[in-house]
């Protein structure tokens, strides 16, 4: 019951700090530059941006990563020792978020939202 309670919480704080530093600063006319994770979606999967709502996709990016951060506290927290907790967290943080933004990209990929290249 407390992985569950601690996956939940952790998931609600990291998506609530994303709205509002990611999603809330293109509202306000003060994002400069896109997100990191805005940047690899195009490069990666060459997508267009202008087809879609791109508050849409900050939206789904702001999900994906706190349930991806949210997923990783709960795994790690079920480690025994800090030594353990540390490598679950270096070997896992890449592959889950790789393996995420890859779904993601798919399904903007199958969605058409594909550049001509």
């Amino acid at each position: 019951m407390n992985e569950i309670c601690l996956f939940v919480l952790t998931f609600v704080f990291i998506f609530i700090i994303y709205e509002l530093f990611v999603v809330r600063k293109l509202k306000k006319g003060r994002a400069k530059k896109k997100p990191i994770e805005v940047r690899y979606l195009e490069a990666r999967y060459h997508l267009n941006l202008d087809k879609k709502s791109y508050k849409q996709l900050l939206n789904v990016i702001s999900l994906v990563s706190a349930l991806d951060i949210a997923l990783i506290v709960s795994i790690i927290s079920m480690a025994k020792s800090f030594m353990i907790e540390l490598l679950l967290g270096v070997c896992l943080i890449i592959p889950i978020i790789l393996i995420s933004y890859h779904f993601v990209g798919s399904y903007y990929t199958k969605k058409g939202m594909k550049k001509n290249v």
